[in-house]
């Protein structure tokens, strides 16, 4: 069955950096369109960023420049490498996985198109 665990989250102070990854397993991680969302305190779910089967990425614009997504698909895990942190970062972080025939079609939002989450991981700024 389809699993992914996230890894990786704490408190850091603001201006540091963080490595979240999400080890994936039980589907073809490489056919899928994977993101990373958050949920802050008494907010809805927010997308982060993806990466489309092909490898190609986007970014909400409050992470744009600080934020990087990256895959291995030979190891099955998803990272995101995050710098430069602000408190406003703060959240439940989660990975996710999107079934999707083909490169293109790999959209940030709405987050209930992806199919598979994981359990999150917690991010502290101060």
């Amino acid at each position: 069955h389809v699993q992914l665990v996230e890894s990786g989250g704490g408190s850091v102070q603001a201006g540091g950096s963080l490595r979240l990854s999400c080890a994936a397993s039980g589907y073809t991680f490489s056919r899928y369109c994977m993101g990373w969302f958050r949920q802050g305190p008494g907010k809805e779910r927010e997308g982060v960023a993806n990466i489309d089967r092909d490898g190609s990425t986007s970014y909400a614009d409050s992470v744009k420049g600080r934020f990087t997504i990256s895959k291995d698909n030979v190891k099955n895990i998803l990272y995101l490498q995050m710098d430069s942190l602000k408190p406003e970062d703060t959240a439940m972080y989660y990975c996710a996985a999107r079934r999707t025939l083909v490169a293109g079609i790999c959209p940030l939002s709405p987050f209930y198109s992806y199919n598979y989450w994981g359990q999150g991981t917690q991010v502290t700024v101060s």
